[in-house]
């Protein structure tokens, strides 16, 4: 009972304190709700982006692995042979794929590369548009909503057949509110017939791609683009989903031996292509983000700093303010302890309510970024939890040496202080 009476009588001189000295107690209060903010922002921001990657890649399918000719680690390539060996890789080719198609343990293998055309419709023309070429499997890969219209047919793929599908977006750029299937466009000079629009289903790796719902582009069959449009065969990537029957390291083993046997590669060599698992991916995504974290943090720190020398700073003017009632308070029998602890309590309270603040700020931007974009952001309970709890350390290290100075004032020669 009377340690919760020193911490409420701490807390309304806190307050106290606020009211007296509005001009620092209010920076203090605004360094530490700056701190808070920046973490719980970066917190937020970081835990929905990682929730909608993961659930980009859970799309894909849990074992589905990638080949592709380069690696997708996080490393310091400056051009070189030394520091970017992958760069002289021979890139994957439509027969390795056809290869991998025909292993045992191989469910499916969706074959994927970029381009970029000129889109035109009669007196509407969009220039500089993002396309994917897709092998007829596509949506194991790229979740979308297909409506109105179809996919292309393994048929038209094989035959190289000049079709073509396009999002919402260039759909509504070319054609308007008219229905585009069965229309013909020209894509890059070459004849196309719309077939379907399709409307890919939100996420984050999607949007930073450019393969978001609100950036105009299209998916062709990969044969056709290669055929008719001149595609960069040096950008095919596959996505290998294994069988059923076989697990994820068994077709990786079937993929890597095949893939070695086809290129000549001796025992000796390192591999000229890599497999790349979601696991891998994730990895890499986290030391991404865990490094632009690593930054919040350390900005976070310096306002946090700023915050705790302000607490040192409104803390000794109090003490010096208080020094007459501090002797009071011993002469009537307070001990060192309680006056310690009173001043710390008091310290805490004044970063506590920074940290409020910038708990309630980080929690707002939160909420506007899942509200208008793709992300979702989200305030998780360890990032409050530490920020609640990093904000109290900081106002009792920092009311540390207030507290100590208050509780060892000799009470006699505070009595006597004007």
């Amino acid at each position: 009972m009377n340690s919760l009476l020193l911490v409420l009588e701490g807390v309304a001189m806190a307050l106290e304190a606020i009211r007296g000295n509005k001009v620092r107690a209010g920076l203090t209060i605004a360094g530490v709700a700056i701190g808070v903010f920046v973490v719980v922002a970066m917190g937020a921001v970081v835990t929905g982006i990682r929730a909608s990657f993961q659930k980009d890649l859970e799309e894909i399918g849990a074992t589905t692995f990638i080949v592709q000719r380069r690696g997708s680690g996080i490393s310091a390539c400056d051009g070189t042979d030394e520091k970017c060996p992958d760069r002289r890789n021979p890139p994957i080719t439509v027969g390795e794929w056809e290869m991998i198609r025909r292993l045992p343990g191989v469910q499916e293998v969706v074959g994927t590369q970029g381009g970029q055309g000129n889109f035109a419709y009669r007196n509407s023309r969009v220039d500089n548009v993002g396309y994917d070429a897709y092998s007829v499997e596509w949506p194991a890969v790229n979740a979308s909503d297909i409506a109105p219209g179809r996919n292309f047919t393994r048929t038209e793929e094989n035959a190289g057949q000049p079709v073509v599908l396009v999002n919402d977006t260039l759909k509504a750029q070319l054609f308007g509110d008219s229905d585009p299937i069965g229309k013909q466009i020209t894509v890059s000079g070459r004849q196309f017939t719309v077939v379907g629009v399709y409307t890919p289903r939100a996420g984050f790796l999607r949007s930073l791609e450019g393969r978001g719902p609100d950036t105009p582009r299209a998916i062709i069959p990969l044969t056709t683009a290669i055929r008719q449009l001149d595609a960069f065969r040096g950008s095919l990537t596959l996505f290998v989903r294994p069988a059923p029957t076989a697990t994820q390291e068994e077709v990786m083993d079937e993929v890597l031996a095949s893939m070695r046997a086809r290129r000549g590669l001796k025992p000796g060599d390192r591999n000229d292509f890599y497999l790349v698992e979601q696991d891998r991916i994730m990895e890499t995504f986290d030391q991404l983000f865990g490094a632009i974290f690593a930054v919040g943090l350390a900005l976070s720190a310096v306002a946090l700093l700023v915050g705790g020398v302000g607490v040192v700073a409104i803390m000794m003017i109090s003490v010096t303010e208080r020094t007459r009632e501090i002797g009071v308070r011993k002469a009537l029998g307070a001990t060192a302890g309680t006056i310690r602890w009173q001043f710390l309590v008091e310290a805490a309270t004044l970063t506590t309510i920074g940290a409020i603040i910038g708990l309630s700020i980080g929690a707002l931007l939160a909420w506007v970024i899942r509200s208008n974009t793709s992300i979702p952001a989200e305030l998780p309970t360890s990032i409050v939890i530490t920020a609640l709890v990093a904000s109290a350390i900081t106002g009792v290290a920092f009311g540390m040496l207030p507290a100590v100075k208050a509780s060892n004032l000799d009470p006699v020669e505070a009595l006597r202080y004007e």
